[in-house]
């Protein structure tokens, strides 16, 4: 299957060979389907906070948060071009036949809507700037839209059809605007400024974009820094070449480009787990780079973040304690004791058989199911955004416990899991705080914890012919499946995704 001189390209790649005939394996076997019991709920397994609970949570996370090591993680690799589909068919309209294209902006459609609203985008005035002084007004009068969009995605103007969404304008202050980028400095200056007033902030970036974002940070950080009273320490990193997966043709043989390489494609975010799992911290909060919003609206965010955190930080500090007791000739009770914390707390079911064990099948059950990464998620009602959805599954040593499970793991085909499907009243808006350091203060290797079973399998094209491409397991499902893991009901507001550039004009995105 593999030629030397395939063997010699796996390993300039740094991958594996084993992990590419696994990769292959894969497409021959395909993966299994999620077995989902039930959706998680209030009061089964999402937790919803009262007032004087969330008030408890900030105070204790305030106090405990100058002895703590803070890090940011945002994924934000990948240009915004899926960001600008509609402009970029218009455009396309626009330059074989004008005449036929004007409709577009009279149809009441995305294009439509983004010319009807034109001068509310943060990134106006730098839009006009790339025109002579009124040319942007005149055009707009004489309805010559092929030029303005252009100007807005191509290298005649913005570029914006080409940079990353990190370093888009979304939000107006006055006479400024702010990049995603910034906006996450605000957010890790007002809830990850630690160990001595110093916020990080780490970016995942590809390689190509990662001079323009170090260009906008260090020119807007030490506003930012002096605004706050903290200093702002901006990491880098990309992903790794080697964390791409095999492509195979529909025969499920090794994709050969026309030079008769073999090709390898970026594996999605679960990817970034190698990334994760590089971060030394005590918290580590993930987000989005793109679920952002303006100051006025940014305290309640900041208050969740801080309670996900202290709930966090009390669940470690249990597990930490049952960990030191059982290391020592613990006793019956105290071992149904943990099994009892990690059914109710934890939300772990035990294996079928767990009660048939002996003392020291159980001991060694429940110290397994302790020492692990935990990470606590927030989780916003259901009212029509996509995204992955919480649930009990099924794990591969017969534990049910909860996850993240996104819809095309799903078997459609299963009525019964549909569903199941069907009941989920929240989903994953991607809000997560992790530890991933064990008790004596040693990072856990999260590549460990990870569920293989949990990839995709899609197809995509190259070169006009079709492929299989293949995902890693998600981040923040298949990636992190066997972290300890509680959910925790999160207000919407808390979720603002830019998906769309007219996804800018929704109210939460605007000025007052």
């Amino acid at each position: 299957m593999f030629t030397e001189q395939d063997l010699l390209q796996i390993e300039q790649r740094g991958s594996a060979l084993d992990t590419v005939k696994q990769q292959i394996a894969n497409f021959e076997q395909g993966f299994p389907f999620m077995d989902i019991v039930r959706a998680a709920t209030i009061h089964d397994g999402i937790i919803r906070l009262d007032e004087e609970t969330l008030d408890r949570l900030v105070t204790s996370y305030d106090e405990r948060l100058p002895r703590l090591k803070v890090v940011k993680f945002v994924p934000a690799s990948g240009a915004a071009s899926r960001m600008f589909k509609a402009l970029f068919a218009a455009m396309s309209k626009y330059q074989a036949d004008p005449a036929a294209a004007h409709d577009l902006v009279h149809e009441k459609g995305p294009v439509y809507e983004f010319f009807q609203r034109i001068a509310d985008f943060a990134f106006y005035h730098d839009l006009a700037a790339t025109f002579t002084e009124g040319e942007l007004a005149q055009l707009l009068e004489e309805k010559a839209y092929g030029k303005i969009l252009a100007h807005v995605l191509t290298e005649e103007g913005l570029n914006y059809g080409q940079l990353p969404k990190g370093l888009l304008k979304f939000h107006v202050y006055g006479d400024n605007a702010r990049t995603p980028a910034e906006e996450h400095m605000v957010e890790a200056a007002n809830y990850a400024a630690a160990n001595g007033g110093t916020a990080y902030l780490h970016f995942t970036v590809s390689p190509e974009h990662q001079a323009k974002f170090t260009e906008t940070i260090n020119a807007t950080k030490e506003a930012y820094e002096s605004a706050y009273g903290v200093q702002i320490e901006v990491s880098y990193s990309i992903q790794k070449p080697a964390t791409d997966t095999v492509a195979v043709d529909m025969d499920n043989q090794p994709f050969r480009l026309d030079d008769g390489h073999v090709l390898f494609r970026p594996a999605g975010h679960g990817a970034l787990i190698e990334n994760l799992n590089d971060i030394e911290a005590d918290l580590i909060f993930v987000k989005n780079i793109d679920n952002v919003v303006p100051d006025r609206i940014k305290d309640v965010t900041y208050t969740y973040k801080k309670a996900l955190a202290s709930m966090l930080l009390d669940v470690q500090r249990q597990i930490f304690n049952y960990e030191e007791e059982l290391a020592g000739d613990a006793s019956a009770a105290l071992v149904d004791e943990v099994a009892a914390f990690i059914e109710s707390v934890l939300c772990v079911e035990p294996e079928p058989g767990f009660t048939d064990l002996d003392h020291e099948g159980k001991k060694a059950y429940v110290l397994g199911k302790l020492h692990r990464p935990v990470r606590v998620c927030g989780m916003v009602k259901n009212e029509g955004e996509p995204g992955g959805g919480p649930f009990w599954a099924t794990n591969e040593d017969g534990t049910v416990s909860l996850q993240i499970v996104e819809s095309a793991q799903i078997d459609k085909a299963n009525e019964g899991q549909v569903t199941i499907m069907k009941g989920a009243t929240h989903f994953n808006p991607v809000d997560l705080v992790c530890a991933t350091r064990d008790k004596d203060g040693q990072s856990y290797d999260c590549l460990d914890f990870r569920d293989p079973r949990t990839g995709f399998i899609s197809q995509k094209s190259k070169e006009g012919r079709e492929l299989k491409a293949q995902e890693l397991p998600g981040l923040w499902n298949g990636a992190m499946a066997n972290w300890n893991t509680l959910f925790v009901e999160v207000p919407i507001v808390t979720f603002n995704p830019v998906k769309t550039v007219n996804d800018l004009l929704r109210p939460n995105h605007q000025p007052e």
